[in-house]
């Protein structure tokens, strides 16, 4: 691996919930010459303690955190002045768009899927902590990903709830053929081509109950 622009190690805490995951990881990082690991937590409240305590270059941390999520330590950790404050990375399984645009709206600088190759990963880190931003491959292609509008919405929440495209027409007051095309518009916009990846994303976005699913 080629070493990063700064000329020196990057200070990482990380900040993942899982002992194995987060073991793993900084194992995987220890491959990189330029990256030290410098503070682990596996939890929100103690990972902002780790970053006042450590002052890292950058931050590396999980969304799905207990106790303080993963969007709310980015944003206290944005709070500090601009040149004091760590450079804030998601590492994620999460690709849907919302969770990417959450994120950068709390301040990541870049956000990378678990899985991504740990190349990659080093990539990310490099970036981030020069002052750039970074999201890889499929976190950018949510990012892009349009808007649903309101009737679209209003037809993922029925398909999530198990509706066919003849009764979603007859509750929206639609031709079938035409819940038939935002069902079609849904799925090209959400990258999703089937009804129970859908019906997850619709839950994790909060427009169905999951307890009724």
């Amino acid at each position: 691996m080629e070493p990063n622009i700064l000329g020196q190690k990057i200070r990482v805490v990380l900040i993942e919930d899982h002992t194995i995951v987060r073991q793993g990881i900084a194992a995987l990082l220890s491959t990189a010459p330029d990256v030290e690991v410098v503070g682990e937590a596996g939890d929100g409240r103690t990972g902002l303690e780790a970053v006042e305590r450590l002052k890292p270059d950058v931050v590396l941390c999980d969304l799905a955190l207990p106790g303080l999520g993963g969007l709310e330590v980015m944003r206290q950790i944005n709070e500090a002045p601009e040149g004091q404050r760590p450079a804030c990375l998601v590492l994620s399984m999460y690709h849907d768009s919302i969770w990417v645009q959450r994120a950068v709206d709390a301040g990541a600088r870049g956000y990378v899927l678990k899985g991504s190759a740990v190349k990659d990963l080093v990539l990310a880190i490099r970036i981030v902590a020069s002052g750039g931003q970074y999201l890889s491959p499929g976190a950018k292609r949510a990012a892009e990903t349009e808007e649903l509008s309101p009737r679209e919405r209003e037809v993922l929440t029925l398909l999530a709830e198990g509706h066919t495209s003849k009764e979603i027409g007859s509750i929206l007051g639609i031709s079938p053929r035409t819940a038939e095309h935002h069902r079609a518009r849904v799925m090209e916009k959400l990258q999703i081509h089937d009804i129970p990846g859908l019906t997850r994303y619709a839950i994790r976005v909060g427009l169905v109950d999951q307890n009724l699913k």
